[in-house]
């Protein structure tokens, strides 16, 4: 009786797998305490850090602790144009949330469409959409989106579509690989028996039971975005500076590294090493709790 409830509730046993692995649960924590800060940054930010009319030249390159002329006291110090670092920080984990999970999103649905479409209906198709696939992942991803973002313009719509252009890749070839395991399946068969159209085989039959690796490398290239989007920030490239990212924070502070001011860049270096990690836990763990093979 009990392996028969336990057949009848895969979602439990997953959500038991996923907590029997601790540092895999605090990392989920941690991101959900992220994403919350960066929801509600303008509830919680002591200013905005982007309101010209809450700044002040004179408060620049303040230590952290130190406090203004109006008794705001900037936990994390200031950049050079008097921002407040906490304040920055906080606005920059949603830009830079943003477009990584948009980005990874985007590029999940047209690479797993992709990866579909090629496991589906093979021959010239399958060995165009997988030449194509192969061609994209030969190269960096970094050259490739730098030379997008340089004929195109910075902006955070130009970052996403840049890293889409680079991220689709993976999700195809994850989902064809996925989609050709279950093509062979008898209730494939049964749907193509039943002279079902192929969208609805394809994506009411064949798309759900390939969704658990495409939701292992969603996780992954969410970070993987996060990461690449604060590189192309620090190296102008990324998101402008009226909307400013993590990435382009430590940028902000980087020629001031070696003048002792430290706090610029360090805080939202710690702050994106922190969301890349705990999505990299939670991404690790679902793949060992997804992939009955990998599991220990």
């Amino acid at each position: 009786m009990s392996g028969a409830m336990r057949e009848q509730s895969p979602f439990r046993r997953v959500v038991a797998d996923f907590c029997a692995n601790k540092v895999a649960v605090a990392g989920l924590v941690t991101l959900v305490i992220i994403v919350a800060l960066a929801v509600f940054a303008s509830l919680i930010a002591p200013q905005n850090p982007y309101d010209l009319a809450q700044l002040d030249i004179m408060d620049g390159r303040q230590p952290p602790g130190a406090t203004s002329m109006d008794g705001l006291v900037f936990w994390l110090g200031t950049d050079d144009q008097g921002r407040d670092m906490l304040s920055g920080i906080l606005y920059g984990l949603r830009i830079s949330l943003i477009v990584g999970a948009g980005s990874a999103a985007v590029a999940g649905i047209v690479g797993s469409s992709l990866g579909l479409a090629a496991a589906y209906a093979g021959g010239r198709i399958e060995a165009a959409i997988m030449r194509l696939v192969d061609l994209q992942l030969s190269f960096p991803a970094i050259l490739v989106a730098l030379m997008i973002l340089a004929f195109i313009g910075k902006g955070v719509g130009n970052v996403m579509l840049a890293l889409v252009i680079v991220e689709w890749a993976s999700y195809a070839r994850t989902a064809r690989a996925a989609a050709l395991s279950e093509r062979a399946r008898e209730y494939i068969e049964a749907a193509e028996g039943l002279a079902l159209p192929r969208s609805r085989v394809v994506f009411g039959h064949l798309l759900p039971n390939c969704l658990p690796p495409l939701i292992v490398i969603g996780t992954i290239q969410v970070a993987r975005a996060i990461a690449l989007e604060a590189t192309l920030s620090f190296l102008g490239l990324g998101v402008p500076i009226t909307e400013p990212s993590l990435g382009l924070l430590i940028a902000n502070g980087y020629q001031y590294m070696l003048s002792g001011k430290y706090w610029i860049s360090f805080y939202p270096g710690i702050a994106l090493l922190i969301t890349i990690v705990s999505i990299n836990l939670v991404g690790d763990q679902l793949r060992d709790v997804l992939n009955p093979r990998l599991q220990r």
